[in-house]
């Protein structure tokens, strides 16, 4: 009898410590994406009615970590924009460098607060190097012309110019942070509006990434459009000269489905891309920091992330 009781009072105890193990690893998995807060149900500046942004909490377990990509990128979040759950995760909340990503949030700034004449004079301080459409001083372009060097070429001249015109430089910078903070983004910070390396006081994480991007693609089709646009010609005016954009950047003539957004590079920050995919009635977005090779490494999360929901992968180069 005593036997019987100290097995039944070892199996009991062995039990509980199972349930308390389980509930553990689940609240941990939950804690891969929050909530973001209650404002974000309020208006934005855009033209919709609602950000619908917040990430809710994942209620199922997450795919077997065995099946997933091995990838060299610091840090990695997919998420399916349709059924609201993540699909992928590395290192979501690690603060990096984010190069041209920052991009997005210029463009964001500069559609909220678009000149009424549509104007956007080309200064001299404006004609920063690296990547750049070509911009000369004294051109005068107007917005869709501009968001198309900035998504299609990266273009530093064009994003700089957005700044100068728009706000003024300092206060276009001001305005990239409040607009995070308005987000609930407490692990954002830009000092540029190129993504540039400067002070090493400009950062995200992949998890403000994606709040970030899905903002794009839910309020600003202007994005989504110079983003997903693979050439494009700008005829001459009497304001500016001609222009011919080829989309350098991203999968959108190799991954059938995907929409930009964009790509950036420093070597502070490796080789970083925001991808967005619309495929087989689903909108995935996946973002990419630090890689190595982030093409290749985007193109094998997106197939993983099909494949997680059922999906078989568009034949892609």
């Amino acid at each position: 009898m005593k036997k019987y009781l100290l097995i039944l009072a070892v199996s009991f105890a062995l039990l509980v410590m199972f349930l308390i193990f389980f509930n553990k690893a689940s609240l941990g998995k939950r804690d891969l994406i929050s909530p973001l807060p209650d404002f974000l149900n309020k208006k934005s500046n855009s033209q919709v009615s609602s950000l619908d942004l917040w990430l809710p909490f994942i209620s199922d377990i997450l795919p077997d970590s065995s099946e997933s990509p091995e990838i060299s990128a610091k840090s990695a979040l997919v998420y399916d924009l349709t059924q609201d759950k993540v699909i992928y995760e590395k290192n979501p909340r690690q603060r990096l460098p984010m190069a041209s990503l920052s991009k997005i949030m210029t463009a964001i700034v500069a559609i909220d607060n678009k000149r009424d004449d549509d104007r956007y004079a080309v200064y001299p301080e404006n004609l920063v190097g690296e990547n750049v459409m070509g911009l000369s001083e004294g051109e005068v372009m107007n917005l869709e012309e501009l968001l198309l060097g900035v998504f299609m070429y990266s273009a530093n001249d064009a994003a700089e110019t957005l700044a100068a015109n728009t706000l003024g430089r300092e206060e276009f910078i001001k305005t990239m942070n409040n607009k995070a903070r308005s987000l609930g983004l407490k692990d954002t910070n830009f000092t540029n509006p190129t993504g540039l390396e400067g002070d090493g006081k400009q950062y995200t994480t992949a998890y403000d990434l994606l709040v970030i991007a899905r903002l794009a693609v839910s309020n600003y089709l202007q994005i989504v459009k110079a983003s997903s646009t693979a050439e494009y010609h700008i005829p001459e005016t009497t304001d500016h000269y001609a222009y011919d954009l080829y989309n350098q950047t991203n999968l959108i003539t190799s991954y059938p489905g995907v929409k930009g957004l964009k790509d950036g590079y420093t070597p502070e920050a490796g080789l970083c891309l925001v991808t967005y995919l619309e495929y087989e009635g689903h909108k995935i977005i996946g973002i990419i920091l630090g890689s190595e090779n982030r093409r290749e490494e985007m193109k094998a999360l997106l197939d993983y992330s099909l494949k997680q929901q059922g999906i078989d992968p568009p034949p892609h180069s």
